[in-house]
């Protein structure tokens, strides 16, 4: 019914910079919550940025001042421009979109495939 798609990721020494999309597209009535997460190898998924329908954003610490998440609700699109990037934000990142597909039903979350992030010099 709804499909994310993430692109934008790839390969950057450290202190560089790469900015993810995420496109929802199908049966959408409404979009409310857009995350990004991330999973490192061996490591646990984590919730990195998140945005709500009203554009208030909140912040992994890790990521506080580097990380700036954004949305385009016409173009049901989440960016995360991610600014002086270091090993440690080696990750695939995956999008998460809360969608409602209809007046009558709830919000559901939606996740994207994820896109590699390689930070090394």
């Amino acid at each position: 019914q709804v499909q994310l798609v993430e692109s934008g990721g790839g390969l950057v020494h450290p202190g560089g910079s790469l900015r993810l999309s995420c496109v929802a597209s199908g049966r959408i009535f409404s979009i409310n919550a857009m995350k990004w997460y991330r999973q490192a190898p061996g490591k646990q998924r984590e919730l990195v940025a998140a945005i709500d329908r009203g554009g208030r954003t909140n912040y992994v610490d890790s990521v506080k001042g580097r990380f700036i998440i954004s949305r385009d609700n016409g173009k049901n699109t989440v960016y995360l421009q991610m600014n002086n990037l270091q090993p440690e934000d080696t990750a695939v990142y995956y999008c998460s979109i809360a969608v409602q597909t209809a007046s009558i039903y709830g919000s559901s979350d939606y996740w994207g495939r994820g896109t590699q992030v390689t930070v090394s010099s």
